[in-house]
């Protein structure tokens, strides 16, 4: 077993001593000794160990630790022992130690003739168990984090690791063991014994603690850690610091963010700086989309060459406005922003929407800094630069130079790119997804993906938010923004730059791994969030996850036309990480009475494709009306016997029946055949039922999707 870490106050004190004795030295890396300090101080169980000065000295050590040893050099100038030939390990004898000192101390002196050696450590061998490996790293985006996987010489080329926020609680390091792709060989393997994965999670939780406590732990490789069902003792440590770490982004307060949200979503007053009267300028078209759009608020054209611009009055500066405005939103060149802006606070704005290009994406940063410390300065919260604008249906506000939309629904989508917020209205229209606000945040000057949670969460009129985004400025407050939403309403995220994360310079094993997206991947599960793998899918959840019902339960049928399409929906099901239900003899039955002989009951349930509308609304309603069942996946094709809008408005009816009786289950449909398909599909939709044409997979991804946030808010 670990032991217990000494009183959390003389723990630190011993820690502080080892860092601010490696900092006074200018050190970036912790001796073994030290570490050995830092593990004992947390309560890290380590094997038995001692620092030789000679090689006599390391063969009374080893003695006295008991054989077999292993023996490392020790300098605070070679980090990566073994690069060095700074290891040996199996050292069984008095001769053996003996020699072993005088190989490494020379091996080290070759690979760095200027590294400072304080001795050899000899170390009582551990042997036995798993072998796995406990790191915690800085990552830029998320800071610290903990990571767990497989351990040993291999750790980066098998690269199977989890990674989670730091601090974890004992729940959440036992969640994170149990994600790792090998799991099942903590679990004992041809007769072995299970380890104690108890013991693992209370080490990563120490280890989780510790970096926190002390922000310049930059890295921390406990690597291998041996597990068995007695225990998990770490053979090896070692900690890379960072003295001089960069500043955390600045953050606001919950209720500040709140409230500057409240009057840029619902402002009672917008000035268009950089209106204009000419056809084809951004000024123009923000003027007529919102005028146009309905928006019921004062609308302010600020343009000093024009008396009025669509029809309104312009004023020549925005200190001319007469009383306060809300929102500011900037048509004019990038250098003429700072100065406006200077103007739009001292009006008391609570924000400034900046479409201008010619900021931070073309180089120049200084006019990006300039004008957010003028925001700053003033209170006001920047939306850019370099953006399209932003659209809130329910307040009729299209504050944007492209086409307006006014559709209003339940989903908030919002995009880091221009071309992908484009691509967001296309699709929106085409399809009819019903939207409460698109909105682009380009450059991130300022506000950003939590601002935006903060206030989509609190929303009466958003049940679902879909995000693209390249990066996050501030990772951990998403992560906090998120855990707040997540409960209430599902939230999807697009992660672009998947393989572009980069290999970074490290100093650990952790710190190699967590240079992977898969940083983000975990994180963002941790937090609830629902990741889509690619654009179409990130505008299809949120598309259909305000539509579905929650599941109550894992259980999934299938009830299918089609063999062939019950086949594949089956693969989606499980590929989906949903549960196709083992039927139990009673409701086969049931299911029997309704199908032809010919056809075929278990799950799928195939009714085949000769079957009349009534057969498939006998087994769906029985589907639905089942309190085992929690959802329902449709596989139809288009025959005669059944038309795809005849099979459309009985599927829509059944449902609506049912929701009237209290049952309400997510309900997805993939329907196949000529084109009337689309228009069935088109109609299931409009009745809460996510239907696709011309695919088996997407419908049961969308199912999935909902299931995946359905578990996060821990309502199955």
């Amino acid at each position: 077993m670990s032991p217990s870490p000494s009183s959390p106050g003389r723990g630190r004190a011993a820690v502080r001593a080892v860092l601010d004795r490696a900092r006074a030295e200018g050190r970036t890396a912790l001796t073994a000794p030290e570490g050995k300090a830092l593990a004992e101080a947390y309560g890290i169980a380590v094997p038995g160990e001692a620092v030789a000065s000679s090689a006599d000295d390391a063969v009374s050590l080893a003695v006295e630790l008991g054989l077999p040893v292993v023996a490392k050099i020790v300098s605070p100038d070679i980090l990566h022992k073994t690069d060095a030939g700074g290891v040996e390990v199996g050292l069984d004898s008095p001769q053996a130690v003996k020699e072993a000192y005088t190989r490494i101390t020379a091996a080290a002196r070759a690979y760095d003739p200027g590294a400072r050696i304080d001795g050899v450590q000899l170390q009582r061998q551990v042997a036995g168990g798993t072998e796995v490996l406990i790191g915690a790293a800085t990552d830029p985006t998320f800071g610290k984090i903990a990571v767990f996987g497989l351990g040993g010489v291999l750790v980066e080329v098998v690269k199977d690791a989890a990674f989670r926020l730091a601090p974890l609680t004992r729940e959440e390091a036992l969640e994170q063991i149990g994600s790792i792709r090998a799991a099942e060989v903590l679990d004992g393997v041809r007769g072995g014994a299970a380890v104690d994965r108890g013991a693992l999670a209370d080490l990563l939780v120490r280890l989780s603690e510790l970096v926190t406590d002390f922000p310049e732990i930059a890295e921390a490789d406990l690597n291998p850690v041996f597990a068995s069902a007695s225990g998990a003792i770490a053979a090896d440590l070692r900690f890379v610091l960072d003295f001089d770490p960069p500043e955390p982004p600045p953050r606001f307060g919950r209720e500040e963010i709140q409230s500057a949200m409240e009057r840029m979503f619902r402002p009672r007053s917008i000035a268009v700086v950089g209106a204009s009267n000419e056809a084809g300028k951004i000024g123009n078209s923000v003027m007529r989309n919102i005028v146009d759009g309905g928006y019921a608020g004062e609308v302010y054209p600020v343009n000093p060459k024009a008396d009025e611009v669509y029809g309104r009055r312009a004023y020549a500066s925005v200190g001319d406005i007469p009383g306060g405005i809300d929102v500011a939103v900037f048509a004019i060149p990038a250098q003429f922003v700072a100065g406006a802006l200077e103007e739009v606070g001292a009006k008391g704005a609570a924000g400034a929407v900046l479409i201008p290009s010619g900021f931070a994406e073309t180089g120049r940063q200084d006019l990006q800094d300039e004008v957010l410390a003028v925001a700053r300065r003033h209170g006001v919260r920047l939306l850019g630069p370099n953006i399209y604008g932003y659209y809130y249906t329910p307040e009729n506000l299209s504050a944007t130079f492209c086409t307006p939309y006014d559709v209003s629904g339940g989903t908030a989508l919002t995009s880091q790119s221009g071309g992908i917020g484009m691509a967001i209205l296309g699709f929106s229209r085409s399809t009819g997804t019903g939207v409460s606000a698109i909105v682009g945040v380009g450059n991130k000057a300022d506000i950003d993906e939590d601002d935006l949670l903060t206030f989509f969460g609190s929303d009466d009129n958003t049940r679902a938010v879909a995000m693209h985004l390249e990066d996050l400025k501030d990772g951990r407050a998403f992560v906090e923004a998120a855990r707040e939403v997540v409960p209430r309403k599902p939230v999807v995220v697009l992660k672009a730059g998947r393989t572009s994360a980069g290999a970074k310079a490290a100093g650990s094993h952790t710190g190699a791994l967590a240079g992977d997206d898969k940083v983000y991947d975990d994180i963002l599960r941790q937090a609830g969030v629902v990741r889509a793998p690619g654009l179409r899918e990130l505008l299809e959840y949120g598309r259909a996850l305000p539509v579905l019902p929650a599941p109550q339960g894992e259980n999934v049928v299938i009830i299918t036309g089609a063999g062939g399409s019950g086949v594949l929906l089956s693969d989606a099901v499980v590929d989906n990480g949903m549960s196709l239900y083992e039927i139990p003899p009673d409701l086969d039955e049931a299911f029997r009475a309704f199908i032809p002989p010919f056809g075929a009951a278990g799950n799928p349930v195939d009714i085949t494709g000769g079957e009349p509308p009534s057969t498939y609304e006998k087994t769906i309603r029985l589907g639905l009306e089942d309190p085992r069942v929690h959802a329902l996946v449709l596989g139809y094709w288009h025959t005669i016997v059944t038309p795809p809008m005849v099979f459309a408005e009985l599927v829509a009816d059944v449902v609506t029946r049912a929701r009237a009786e209290g049952i309400d289950k997510p309900v997805v449909a993939s329907l196949s055949g000529d084109t009337e398909v689309e228009a069935a599909c088109a109609h299931l939709f409009e009745h809460g039922v996510a239907a696709y044409p011309y695919t088996t997979e997407m419908p049961v991804q969308v199912l999935g999707a909902k299931y995946r946030w359905a578990r996060a808010a821990g309502l199955l």
